[in-house]
């Protein structure tokens, strides 16, 4: 398979029941931009709400995978998710008219078949896909839910489950890649054990559910009138109980298809991790609740290994590009408003700058100075200096121009700045510098770790004097 990102090449609907309100359903793929991943849409709603695929949004998982955002919920998404990462989709905008995923036969196969209807368009952006160095474990005692990634160069899956039912036993699947998953694992259709499926009944739940869309586990006795009761409920004057075992409506696809199911919803709810991955995950007692929590630890490793990556690395032992005496003779600014103290790469599309924080900085003196802090708007001033630098070598007499900003957006401080501390600004063209407005993206760090981001946009005028001579800078 190509690293390339893929989406699909049309739209494409399909229709059925949602699990527990029965009621009808559509849901629409939708092709979807790169580095989109997965998105759900309520269009039954009043502004139609998006609803990211994202583990940090997940608000139940006792039957299935809840998402919710600004109050609006879709339920039971993991099988959907699954089918679009066994499809090898990256991008994909999820409509739906209520909010259940249609359950279908209860497993990912009627996705897959809808999917593949339309085909697949390859995106020119490459896949980031999420890997490991070391392992990662997780553990939850109370339900006995162990799982571990380990490095793999491959999606491989490994599932045991022993949920101490003589019915069910001790089960085992596996999926050595991705490319698997269509015909070993999509196929593979939810297990519910009787008696808890007496319990949904009873609290008036499932009225999507069929006995044809649900592998029925027997593991004790059923009276006569109960029986009766769940031949009347689903329809099936023919359903009987012989003993213990699988009822009797249902023909297993696979000897351990509840195993293979496991690893489908596995599949489906790590996707909420946010991007493709190559790890080896073995899951032992899985569920939605161990599953989601697991993906957040990934989601929390893949976010620190990105800051990681996207740390600029120089080396602060080299000699500056610009040193504080070239800054000044590009900068207006002076002491206590210069905050850049060298400039350590710079090119037509970027500028790496650094500010050294000392308590000797003027605005420690009323800034909190029991606790000094370094004030946000200054790390906005800095960055914006940086920024400045980079647009004023752009013109011959850099002396005979101004920098002022026009908008500041998305600035967001993730860690104060105390004295002591280097901070690094890493900027970089968002589009190229046209009319003398410059637009730019920038994240600041200390010790490796981002402390502030956001963009910016300003603009170069040209000064005769204390003169400015365009009236279109607005000043901030």
């Amino acid at each position: 398979m190509s690293d390339k990102q893929r989406t699909i090449q049309k739209a494409v609907s399909i229709t059925g029941k949602g699990l527990h309100t029965g009621a009808p359903v559509t849901l629409t793929f939708n092709p979807a931009p790169e580095n989109h991943w997965y998105k759900f849409q309520r269009t039954d709603l009043e502004g139609q709400p998006i609803i990211e695929a994202d583990c940090d949004l997940v608000v139940d998982t006792s039957r299935g995978t809840t998402l919710e955002k600004n109050g609006a919920r879709v339920h039971t998404t993991e099988h959907v998710l699954a089918a679009l990462v066994g499809m090898g989709i990256d991008n994909c905008l999820i409509q739906v008219t209520g909010p259940e995923m249609p359950i279908m036969d209860g497993s990912s196969l009627n996705f897959i078949e809808i999917l593949e209807t339309v085909g697949i368009f390859e995106q020119e952006a490459f896949r980031d896909y999420f890997e490991l160095t070391e392992n990662l474990t997780y553990e939850d005692p109370i339900k006995k839910v162990e799982m571990l990634a380990v490095p793999q160069d491959e999606f491989r899956i490994t599932v045991m489950v022993d949920y101490g039912s003589e019915v069910l036993g001790t089960q085992h699947a596996g999926m050595y890649n991705i490319g698997e998953f269509k015909k070993e694992i999509a196929p593979c259709r939810t297990f519910v054990f009787l008696r808890e499926l007496e319990a949904l009944i009873a609290h008036n739940l499932i009225k999507g559910g069929d006995l044809d869309n649900a592998i029925v586990l027997v593991d004790s006795d059923l009276e006569e009138d109960k029986l009766n009761n769940l031949r009347k409920v689903f329809n099936k004057p023919d359903v009987e109980v012989k003993g213990r075992g699988v009822l009797n409506n249902t023909k297993l696809r696979f000897f351990n298809e509840p195993a293979r199911h496991k690893l489908l919803d596995i599949v489906g709810d790590l996707a909420l991790v946010g991007k493709p991955m190559r790890i080896h995950v073995l899951a032992a007692r899985p569920g939605h609740a161990g599953n989601v929590d697991f993906a957040k630890k990934l989601k929390a490793l893949a976010k620190t290994q990105k800051a990681e990556r996207d740390y600029p690395k120089i080396d602060m032992n080299k000699p500056p590009v610009l040193n504080i005496m070239d800054i000044m003779k590009l900068l207006p600014h002076r002491q206590p408003m210069l905050l850049v103290d060298k400039i350590m790469e710079l090119s037509e599309q970027h500028v790496i700058g650094v500010k050294n924080v000392t308590l000797n900085e003027e605005f420690f003196k009323g800034h909190f100075p029991d606790n000094p802090v370094m004030p946000g708007v200054l790390l906005i001033e800095a960055m914006a200096q940086c920024g400045g630098v980079l647009v004023l070598k752009t013109v011959p007499d850099p002396e005979n121009y101004l920098t002022y900003f026009i908008k500041i957006d998305g600035v967001k401080f993730k860690q104060k700045v105390i004295p002591g501390d280097t901070v690094v600004f890493s900027l970089n063209l968002v589009t190229p510098i046209r009319r003398g407005i410059c637009h730019m993206k920038g994240v600041a760090y200390v010790n490796n770790k981002p402390v502030m981001e956001g963009e910016m946009m300003a603009q170069i005028v040209k000064v005769k004097g204390n003169e400015v001579k365009t009236s279109e800078a607005q000043l901030a």
